[in-house]
């Protein structure tokens, strides 16, 4: 066969759609093998050889793990799938043609690789992914020839992606300095990850959008791998991209840094990434993506890109550890868009990014009803609308039955998805339904122990129904796997605190906390300082929670019942309300409508 069917862009000098012919293969079969690059031990070599030869002879869909078996590793006819030398030398063959295009090959004009999830090689031009990219760089001279702008281009990429890791010292100073704070470089040497913002290599909004949703998927992804635990995203969100492996080992007491970059021009995306040892630096793993966007691939891409770092992390020569494959949601910018707004209506809590986030997210479910994702977020800003009164609409169902109605939805949709499972059990936890609010709680956590987001949320939910000192712990594994983590968490851990009777350090996480907009702080900070004796404190904070709420003491009773607060933990905090001045009802009153309470709630 003169000609090899194949994917790819045409390299330097060849035509566009043209491929690699059967010589031009064997050329860089030959290339490769000859590498001081590639390992010459063992049978990859060989096992390389014959794939590539097969594939030329038209056999290539025929090549089965039997086959390279006896003909390649000389195993007799009664192999079986249970010995597993092909799987595992097929992957030590795809990280040793990786390693050779990221060194040695960086600037041949055949690519040869041997995709996931089959033994089949791939042929293609090896190129920059679109011309389109070297026009958004300034050469510094008009007059460069054609030839050596292409070749410069090339070379400026490369410098683009290998400048990710250059010092940064001014920004990850400060990150190394308030994780100390945290406690976070207290924490053991476990096998904990940092993703460092991926770069982006491209230009115009387009590129920006999808350069920060793949670094929100992946904050997303990698968490669900078990063999893992992984900083999150308000502590990525605070590094540089270019990051040092050594600032993050020192600051954060993190053993692997992901770090790359991505890069979009037109309908073409290419993303580069690597995994690095933070004691010396050293690249344990790289890989580079190319795709189009008008599919799905970039989905498919991020999982695959979750899947190797698990596996180069935890069991580089054995099986990779199986996740929950969710379904991909659709390729649309309107997706990543929602999904970042809604992030950000998180960190935030405010009326304004509220309504954006849910604005955005029900344009998003009403154009793909299968994305569970969106039906969950949608779900938490449901709820949002009842218990914070943000942007509240009088339609019929309620802010909490169109919650518990989406979150339910979510779960159809996709059960083992993390935020489905968290959406439900608050929506639940808020329906009063709490015996299956933590049923639903505890499979999440189960599912995905690592999760920051539903660390941090799960965690109030049980200190709120009285279980404090393992919500606290919950809090405190939040904290300590997101040290940049959300106010919110720190909210919560201090009403722990509180109820715990540990007030040196209710006040110290008080004082932390920066949620001035939201009422609800105001209103455990008057209870904490008040325990405290810090009465002028106690007094401010009241005085600002009633002119955010001021419906909400004379309706305290029924205000905590929504919440789940135990009847035991709000007569403490009413007892704490009442040193501080606020017109709470007397302890004959309380006790008077918690009785009455709870004898409506008898058969």
């Amino acid at each position: 066969m003169d000609t090899i069917v194949a994917h790819g862009s045409a390299g330097m000098g060849e035509s566009p759609g043209s491929v690699p012919t059967a010589a031009d293969v064997r050329d860089q079969l030959a290339r490769i093998i000859s590498s001081a690059e590639f390992p010459k031990g063992g049978r990859g070599p060989a096992f390389l050889s014959f794939v590539v030869e097969e594939s030329l002879a038209g056999r290539g869909q025929r090549l089965k793990g039997y086959t390279i078996a006896v003909e390649v590793f000389k195993r007799g006819e009664d192999f079986t799938q249970d010995d597993p030398v092909v799987r595992i030398e097929a992957g030590r063959l795809r990280r040793a043609l990786e390693r050779y295009y990221l060194v040695a090959g960086q600037d041949d004009r055949v690519r040869i690789d041997i995709p996931k999830g089959r033994y089949a090689p791939s042929f293609a031009w090896n190129c920059p992914i679109s011309p389109a990219i070297s026009t958004a760089v300034d050469t510094g001279s008009k007059k460069v020839g054609q030839s050596w702008q292409r070749r410069g281009w090339l070379m400026i990429g490369l410098v683009g992606v290998i400048g990710l890791a250059a010092l940064t010292y001014w920004g990850s100073e400060r990150v190394v300095e308030a994780a100390k704070r945290a406690g976070a470089a207290r924490l053991p040497d476990e096998p904990k990850l940092v993703i460092a913002p991926f770069a982006n290599l491209g230009d115009g909004p387009k590129a920006q959008l999808y350069t920060a949703g793949l670094t929100e998927e992946l904050l997303t992804a990698l968490p669900r791998f078990k063999e893992i635990k992984v900083f999150g995203r308000e502590t990525s969100k605070s590094l540089s991209p270019q990051v040092e492996a050594s600032e993050v080992r020192g600051g954060l007491g993190a053993r692997y840094l992901l770090a790359g970059g991505v890069r979009v021009a037109g309908s073409k995306v290419r993303v580069t990434a690597r995994l690095l040892d933070t004691s010396d630096g050293a690249i344990i793993w790289s890989q580079t993506y190319d795709d189009d966007l008008t599919s799905r691939e970039l989905f498919v891409i991020q999982s695959d890109v979750a899947s190797k770092v698990a596996s180069a992390i935890a069991q580089p020569y054995g099986a990779i550890a199986q996740a929950a494959t969710a379904n991909p949601p659709p390729d649309d910018l309107g997706v990543y868009d929602c999904t970042l707004r809604f992030y950000a209506y998180r960190s935030e809590l405010t009326p304004e990014t509220h309504l954006d986030a849910r604005e955005c997210l029900e344009s998003v479910i009403a154009r793909y009803p299968g994305y569970a994702t969106g039906w969950a977020m949608s779900s938490i800003l449901y709820l949002d609308e009842d218990r914070f009164r943000f942007n509240p609409r009088s339609s019929q169902p309620t802010p909490l039955e169109r919650a518990l109605r989406s979150a339910r939805r979510a779960i159809e949709l996709e059960p083992g998805n993390t935020r489905a499972l968290q959406s439900l059990m608050i929506a639940l936890f808020f329906n009063q339904q709490l015996a299956e609010a933590l049923q639903v709680g505890e499979e999440a956590l189960a599912l995905n122990p690592n999760d920051t987001e539903l660390l941090g949320e799960f965690g109030t939910r049980l200190a709120i129904c009285g279980e404090w000192q393992r919500g606290a712990d919950l809090l405190d594994r939040a904290l300590a796997l997101n040290p940049g983590g959300a106010s919110f968490y720190h909210g919560a851990r201090a009403l722990a605190a509180y109820m715990l009777n540990d007030t040196d350090k209710a006040v110290r996480l008080i004082r932390k906390t920066n949620l001035q907009q939201f009422p609800m702080f105001h209103l455990v900070a008057t209870a904490i300082y008040a325990d405290a004796g810090l009465l002028d404190d106690a007094r401010r904070e009241g005085e600002i929670f009633m002119k955010m709420r001021p419906d909400y003491i004379p309706n305290i009773i029924e205000e905590h019942r929504k919440r789940n607060i135990q009847p035991m933990d709000n007569l403490r905090m009413i007892a704490s309300l009442r040193k501080a001045g606020l017109p709470v009802p007397s302890e004959e009153d309380v006790a008077a409508q918690m009785l009455a309470a709870a004898a409506a709630k008898r058969p």
